[in-house]
């Protein structure tokens, strides 16, 4: 899945960086490498806190993880791939 970040530098030199489509994940970091960083971390958590949340409020609901079938197809043409090593 691919995110949008919104990155604004501060008056200290930081950067700080919010994703446009989970706008609850917002993060800082010293350069770009950092702030990249913190915001996957930043994701994962807001992800898991509305999944979490999700199961709570529908804790009677049967819940199956599904792989979509473009990814299915993805995975297999990436497996058959031959790899060449330099």
């Amino acid at each position: 899945m691919d995110f949008t970040i919104r990155i604004q530098e501060n008056a200290d030199g930081w950067l700080t960086g919010q994703c446009e489509q989970l706008p609850e994940a917002i993060t800082q970091g010293k350069d770009m490498e950092d702030l990249i960083e913190n915001m996957e971390d930043a994701i994962k958590l807001v992800l898991e806190y509305k999944r979490d949340q999700y199961r709570q409020q529908n804790n009677s609901v049967n819940i199956m993880p599904i792989t979509l079938k473009y990814e299915k197809e993805r995975i297999a043409k990436t497996s058959q791939r031959k790899r060449v090593y330099a």
